[in-house]
């Protein structure tokens, strides 16, 4: 899967209020979320990607997460209904953006679903049913995307990708928790160890992984498996429960 864009948005000056419970998140610093933020975007557009920069909309603490609001496949782009009261309206400038290139519509209610929580393969996609994404809003996405949609359950979790992620050529990253589903058994997968969990949200972006720094054996493992892996610090998400696939919209 090739990408040329990516959509981000600014931190709020309100994202010390983000939906939390990480046992650092009081220790949250803006200013380093930032420039963190800063150096995201710029590794993207050195890696030849155009980013679309939305403006900080302090109304949301959590919308620089902006992959949660939208899922896009091909030519079309599903508008999502986010779990959390508090996110909803994030995707309306989102929408807005993304109407320009991809044909949109919009989940409804009773159905929720959040980006977090959806894995793009070649010819389908894997998504949790979690606490943020239920079955009724798989179905509509599914429905308006018009792609095979497989799911993982387990609602105690936030987002499925915060513990299974795809490198691509066939290859998963997955925690110890999923590295056994029966979905992944046609796959090859690279089993987290232990203590590196956060390193499991890995972005792939055409041919190189981004990974967040400090999960030093993870990234041997990657590379061995014939991946360009960057690194980029992500202590200022990772206190509010986000990572690097949650920070862009990619297309």
């Amino acid at each position: 899967m090739q990408f040329k864009r990516a959509i981000l948005r600014e931190v709020p000056d309100t994202y010390k209020s983000c939906i939390s419970s990480h046992p650092n998140y009081k220790d949250l610093d803006i200013q380093k979320a930032r420039e963190q933020h800063f150096n995201y975007r710029k590794l993207l557009e050195e890696l030849g990607i155009e980013t679309i920069l939305l403006h900080k909309d302090n109304n949301y603490p959590d919308s620089c997460f902006i992959e949660d609001t939208a899922v896009i496949h091909k030519d079309k782009a599903v508008i999502t209904r986010l779990a959390k009261e508090t996110r909803q309206g994030e995707e309306n400038a989102v929408e807005n953006v993304l109407k320009d290139y991809k044909s949109v519509k919009r989940v409804i209610t009773p159905g929720t679903i959040e980006g977090g929580d959806v894995i793009h393969l070649n010819d389908r996609l894997i998504s949790g049913v979690t606490s943020r994404t239920n079955m009724e809003g798989i179905r509509q996405t599914e429905e308006w995307l018009g792609v095979k949609i497989d799911t993982i359950e387990d609602k105690s979790i936030v987002h499925l990708k915060s513990y299974v992620t795809y490198l691509g050529e066939g290859i998963f990253v997955s925690t110890k928790k999923y590295a056994s589903h029966p979905l992944l058994r046609d796959f090859e997968v690279i089993v987290v160890p232990d203590g590196e969990e956060y390193g499991a949200n890995t972005l792939a972006m055409n041919d190189i992984i981004i990974m967040s720094e400090g999960h030093d054996k993870l990234i041997k493992m990657i590379n061995e498996h014939g991946f360009d892996v960057f690194t980029l610090k992500m202590t200022e998400f990772e206190k509010c429960e986000g990572a690097l696939t949650c920070l862009s919209l990619r297309f």
